[in-house]
């Protein structure tokens, strides 16, 4: 766990900001209008088919994303007060790009914990959003999913985005 000295100003300064995209016009964030539209999902290890075991797959990934470890840290590190609740909690994400380290805040928009029936699925995960003064507008959704008929299970991440309001020029090049 990172040492949360350092940074508590900025995770206070943070948790003052807006969200730098307007959700309720998920609509308008399009390919066509100029969004990345992004979907990726890589499968984990099984599990007996039904609800998760456990100390199976699926448990084990939820905790590797609560605590936000799958990232890889020569690229990406959330740093959050890991006490509070999920829902709410805004990060802040330290980047790391050849010598340069960027940093920019997020926050925790929706917290995922479900049986979708028609599909037969055990999900859990979550949203987090954009902030004001990130580099880019958008929202990302991570998710655990397992199939109860197979077991499987997977990891699926879906986003959409668009290159925000770049007021450094340093960070616009």
């Amino acid at each position: 766990m990172t040492d949360l000295t350092p940074y508590q100003a900025r995770l206070a300064a943070l948790g003052k900001l807006a969200l730098n995209v307007d959700l309720e016009r998920r609509e308008e964030f399009t390919a066509s209008n100029g969004w990345h539209l992004d979907a990726y999902e890589a499968d984990l290890p099984s599990e007996p088919s039904g609800e998760p075991l456990e100390r199976g797959a699926f448990n084990a990934a939820v905790d590797v994303l609560r605590e936000y470890r799958f990232p890889p840290p020569d690229l990406i590190t959330g740093i959050f007060v890991p006490d509070g609740p999920l829902e709410g909690r805004v990060m802040l994400l330290k980047a790391r790009f050849l010598i340069f380290t960027f940093y920019f805040g997020v926050r925790v928009n929706a917290v995922i914990d479900e049986l979708r029936e028609d599909a037969q699925e055990r999900v859990w995960g979550y949203r987090y959003a954009t902030l004001e003064g990130h580099f880019e507008r958008g929202q990302i959704e991570f998710l655990i999913v397992k199939q109860l008929a197979t077991g499987a299970v997977q990891f699926r991440i879906s986003a959409f985005s668009k290159t925000g309001v770049i007021r450094n020029p340093f960070y616009k090049i």
